[in-house]
């Protein structure tokens, strides 16, 4: 129980299935805050990008495929495959060519095949996640032998989605190696003429990304990402100096939920002040069941780093609750670099309900724990932090029935209504949605609220940024921490014994139901007789589409 000192935490190297290559180089960037907001670029629309040759005309110069055996993960080893591994990017002809080098064997990298097709210009495939033929998105890979002066172009030809923020202002991140070392300037936007557009006229559809970039140095290391890369790792680091530090350790315990199928830790964070636990309530929050989802894991570093903190507000969060925090359920699709799926090939987040600990023992076990705990408590929150690909800005999905009540539907739209006043700038409560669609049944936020967790809510992030109260610029990092804090700060609004907040909230809330139903506020009536399809639309949900089946 926290307040007991802890066993000295080890850092197990990850484990990866055997078919897979792995570098031996640890790859590690700085955090660093961009001295001024990173507008949005100018969308170029939705045209093919100009003189993209055919992959047909070019030279392939890198190719990395795993050799599956077979259509299902069988075991997994530190390291991955055994013995040399393969050198995969064409050598260099002569000091003279100006050919990139690409790499993408390391932690939560993805990049498949490099076809050059001009002097500075590429096209990438990405690898689906492993053991399917889907789920293209996420990417993360390394780019040496830069020159500074060339205008390169790069275009990913196998993207899934049909739409993306990509067409909406969002640029690729990049990160300099040499500008770290020297400069001590970490991830940013980069990128000009950035284009979605669909590829090609066959079924299914796929979908390609191009923009154009210039190095800032010759001879650098570089990397190019779809988000802010948080790997397994860097999770491992952050647990290792939380268990040693002696502050923080006094009020939390780290301890293994469970084991992944590829044998890498699903940890479980319990966090209370010290002393008596009788009468407090839980909260439960997780990320990272989507592996490309990684803005989910700054949130919940910031969300964290402030519960943990000598902050007043933190200790009075540690006195009223005890927190269980499961900051990355599934670590295996991290390390592999998958977009949604865990090596079970199936998305984790359909799973819950229906999940065998076998195969899911991720959710299996975080639904397992939760029910435990309800038994003896009350669970007065849970919140899933996932990335959005989509929508921009910040917003949340709840939990609404037809059956339920006018009041139950209100209280439902409480939380993320504060939340939306905490953060002005980044929280959009027009895009929450509260309508439970049977697709969704088996997510965590659906299973919680089944199980009996009457406010259960998904936290989704923009891969991009916000456009909201006067902003219009692409979040960084710190950007993504500070939704965490603030959602400490609303929880602590929520469950105020004063009632002014809350009611404040409901009549508020109850007046833009009222709105966007075409009824005056103050004019009575029930909501019981609208269903939540009425109240919302079914559009723009969660980042799933037809494509990622």
């Amino acid at each position: 129980s926290p307040g007991k000192p802890q066993a000295l935490f080890s850092l197990p190297a990850p484990r990866w299935p055997v078919e897979c290559e792995v570098i031996q180089e640890t790859i590690e960037h700085i955090e660093w805050i961009p001295p001024k907001p990173e507008p949005f670029c100018p969308p170029m629309g939705p045209q093919q990008a100009p003189d993209t040759f055919g992959e047909e005309q070019g030279t392939v110069v890198y190719h990395s495929c795993p050799v599956l055996q077979g259509s299902c993960f069988t075991c997994a080893r530190v390291g991955g495959a055994p013995g040399p591994i393969s050198s995969p990017a064409a050598p260099l002809k002569s000091p003279q060519d100006t050919t990139l080098l690409f790499e993408s064997r390391f932690e939560s990298g993805n990049l498949q095949k490099v076809i050059k097709v001009g002097p500075y210009e590429y096209v990438l495939m990405l690898r689906p996640d492993l053991y399917t033929a889907k789920h293209i998105q996420w990417f993360y890979f390394r780019v040496q032998n830069t020159r500074r002066e060339p205008l390169y172009r790069f275009t990913i030809a196998n993207m899934a989605k049909p739409k993306s923020l990509y067409g909406q202002g969002l640029q690729p991140l990049l990160y300099s190696q040499r500008d770290a070392q020297s400069r001590g300037i970490g991830w940013r936007r980069v990128g000009t003429d950035v284009r979605y557009y669909r590829g090609s006229v066959g079924e299914p559809p796929v979908f390609r990304l191009s923009w154009t970039v210039r190095f800032p140095h010759d001879g650098d290391t570089c990397f190019f990402a779809a988000c802010y890369p948080y790997t397994y790792s860097d999770l491992q680091r952050y647990l290792c100096a939380l268990v040693a530090d002696p502050a923080r350790s006094r009020y939390c315990v780290v301890r293994a939920l469970c084991r992944s199928l590829a044998g890498n830790t699903v940890y479980l964070l319990t966090i209370t002040g010290p002393g008596s636990t009788a009468g407090k309530r839980v909260v439960v929050a997780s990320a990272r069941v989507h592996p490309g989802e990684s803005g989910g894991s700054w949130a919940m570093r910031g969300f964290l780093d402030f519960l943990l903190s000598a902050h007043t507000d933190a200790q009075l969060l540690r006195r009223l609750f005890i927190f269980k925090v499961v900051p990355m359920l599934n670590p295996d699709g991290v390390v592999v670099g998958n977009s949604r799926c865990s090596l079970a090939g199936r998305d984790p987040n359909r799973a819950y309900g229906t999940a065998l600990p076998g195969s899911f023992p991720g959710v299996w076990h975080l639904q397992a724990m939760v029910q435990r705990v309800l038994a003896e408590r009350e669970v007065v929150l849970y919140c899933d932090f996932h990335g959005h690909s989509r929508k921009n800005n910040v917003f949340m999905y709840g939990c609404n029935a037809s059956r339920d009540s006018a009041g139950t539907r209100l209280r439902q739209r409480v939380f993320p209504l504060m939340l939306s006043k905490n953060a002005p700038d980044k929280f959009s409560f027009a895009s929450c949605k509260f309508q439970v669609q049977k697709s969704k049944e088996g997510t965590g936020r659906v299973s919680m609220w089944r199980l009996g967790v009457s406010h259960s809510y998904t936290l989704e992030m923009a891969f991009s940024g916000s456009t909201l109260g006067g902003r219009s610029s692409q979040f960084s990092v710190e950007d993504l921490k500070s939704l965490g804090r603030l959602l400490c700060d609303t929880l602590l609004d929520f469950c105020d014994p004063a009632p002014a907040k809350l009611q404040q909230c409901l009549a508020e809330a109850d007046a833009l139901l009222r709105r966007q139903m075409g009824r005056e506020p103050g004019s009575g009536g029930s909501w019981s007789d609208v269903s939540p399809s009425e109240l919302e639309s079914s559009t723009s949900g969660s980042d799933s589409s037809v494509s990622d089946g």
